[in-house]
This record gives structure tokens, C-alpha cells and sequence, in this order.
């Protein structure tokens, strides 16, 4: 067996592998920046009068969006203003998703940090540390998230959410995916009483006496429902969720939920596995 000891190399006077390939390479997969599953929504977005976002990146389990600013070398004033630009005008332009930005750069040193911070909290900035390797003929990425968004918060259990109403969710989804969270808040009133389902914009959660309690919330999708369970992730509950072979999402390190995929079948094949996540669920509260 061979130990490999790649060759550490700048990009920013690199003549071949340019920003518009890092750019390509994250477009194919990105994945690989360490941020979830997502796709991509559009790359070289025109914005009048204030340039072109390099990255729109979309979860598309939910109404996330990232709108990434990728610079090789060093991390300057002019980027961190540009990125909250792009992100500024996509929040405004599309208020309806959940926004964030991200810088990429080769060297984001403490100072910098330090200033990102100070956006940080006020608006949700992400700053991924780019490395580059070459061994012969072969290149690859490294990407290091050195600065996470700061979460404010409670946002899903605050009164300034938008509420909707059954129809616009059957819309979105289906009658028979919006009947399987009727189901689900049926088997929870079989241990508890009172629990109701509370139509939001971005998610169907829960309420008891009118007040939201939402240990587990869903969204409902066309083919079927993501149930979103408040648990803290353990080995325990990761092996009982895939021995029942549910279909198990990215667990939500955010917001502390497990994600599954929901269909009429798991129901029944499930009931009982379904239940006893929702008891461990309920009662318990996000860890600030």
C-alpha cells in the first residue's frame, strides 16, 4: 500500500484551473462543499447593476437557498460586500425561500473572520476555507467550513411566520400527502390528546389550545409527506429508522430533526416504530 503526498497548490495564478473551474466543479456537485444534498439552481446569475452571483444552490427538501461567492487567493473587503450583496437582492427578490451566503476563498484569515462575525447573526453567512491539491496528473478540492451560520433562535415557533391554510398545502403536495399528516397527528393523540395540525408557508406543524408545539412538523410533497421529528441524533435511533428501512433524509444538525420520507405503506408497515419516535419527541425542546 502507498501513502500519497499531494502537493498542496495555489489556484490564484494558476493558468489552467481558474475560478470558472472551481466554479464548474462545484455546479456538478455540490455536494462537495460539506452543506447537505443540494442542487443547483443557476450559476453566473445576472444582477443588474451589481454584477453576476457565481452559485444559487437550492435544498431541495426545503425553502433553503445559498447564494456562494467563490474567490481564489485571499478573502478581501470588496468580497464579503459583494456576497452580501447577491444575497440581499435574492432575499429580496424571492422572500418566500430561506437565505444564506456563503464565501469561498483559498485564505480567509482572523481578521477577516472577525468582521464576518460581526455580519454573523444578523445576516446568516457561511465562510468555507478552499484548498487545492495536485498529485502527476490529478487535481482535487478540499472544502472546510471555518465559519457556520449563527442560528437566532427559535424561527419555526415564532409568531412572524406566514400562515396558510389546507388548500394552498394540497396544492402544493396532494390531497392523499397532506391526509398522511392528518394520520400522523392521529397516532400522536393516541398517546397524547388535543394536537391539531397548524398550516404554515414553509411547513404543516402542530398546535395545542391554538398554541404551536412543534416536536414534529411536515411538508408534503407530491408523491409523499417529510415527516421532521425533534430528536437529538444518536447511533440508537439511526440503526431503528434504517432496520424498518424508512426513507431516511440528512439528519438536520440546525434544527436537531430527523427527516423521513413518508408514504401511505409506512403507515401501516411502521405504525408502531412511527409512534414510538413521536413519544420520544414529544415534550422535548431544541437545545439553544
Amino acid at each position: 500500500m502507498n501513502l500519497i503526498r499531494p502537493e498542496k497548490i495555489n489556484l490564484i495564478n494558476n493558468p489552467t484551473l481558474t475560478e470558472k473551474w472551481v466554479q464548474e466543479i462545484i455546479a456538478n456537485d455540490p455536494s462537495i462543499l460539506g452543506l447537505g444534498d443540494l442542487i443547483l439552481k443557476d450559476k453566473e446569475r445576472i444582477h443588474p447593476k451589481a454584477g453576476r452571483l457565481d452559485l444559487l444552490l437550492q435544498d431541495p427538501d426545503s425553502e433553503r437557498r445559498y447564494e456562494v461567492e467563490i474567490q481564489l487567493g485571499k478573502v478581501d473587503e470588496s468580497h464579503i460586500i459583494r456576497t452580501i450583496e447577491y444575497w440581499d437582492i435574492e432575499k429580496k427578490r424571492y422572500p418566500q425561500y430561506d437565505h444564506c451566503a456563503v464565501i469561498i476563498a483559498e485564505d480567509i484569515t482572523n481578521r477577516f473572520l472577525n468582521v464576518i462575525n460581526i455580519f454573523n447573526g444578523t445576516i446568516p453567512l457561511i465562510a468555507i476555507k478552499m484548498e487545492a491539491f495536485k498529485n502527476e496528473n490529478d487535481y482535487w478540492l478540499n472544502f472546510t467550513t471555518v465559519l457556520n451560520e449563527v442560528s437566532l433562535g427559535l424561527v419555526e415557533e415564532d409568531e412572524i411566520k406566514e400562515a396558510t391554510d389546507r388548500n394552498y398545502w394540497e396544492k402544493r403536495g396532494t390531497t392523499k400527502t397532506v391526509a398522511l399528516a392528518d394520520e400522523l397527528v392521529a397516532m400522536i393523540n393516541e398517546f397524547t390528546s388535543g394536537y391539531e395540525l397548524k398550516y404554515n408557508k414553509f411547513y404543516v406543524g402542530l398546535a395545542k389550545d391554538g398554541q404551536p408545539d412543534n416536536f414534529v412538523i411536515f411538508r408534503p410533497k407530491k408523491s409523499n409527506t417529510t415527516m421532521e421529528i425533534r430528536l437529538e441524533q444518536t447511533v440508537e435511533t439511526d440503526k431503528l429508522i434504517e432496520d424498518a428501512s424508512l426513507d431516511l433524509m440528512e439528519y438536520d444538525n440546525k434544527w436537531n430533526r430527523y427527516r423521513i420520507r413518508i408514504s401511505k405503506q409506512d403507515l401501516t408497515k411502521n405504525k408502531e416504530l412511527i409512534i414510538n419516535l413521536l413519544k420520544m419527541a414529544y415534550g422535548k425542546t431544541i437545545k439553544e
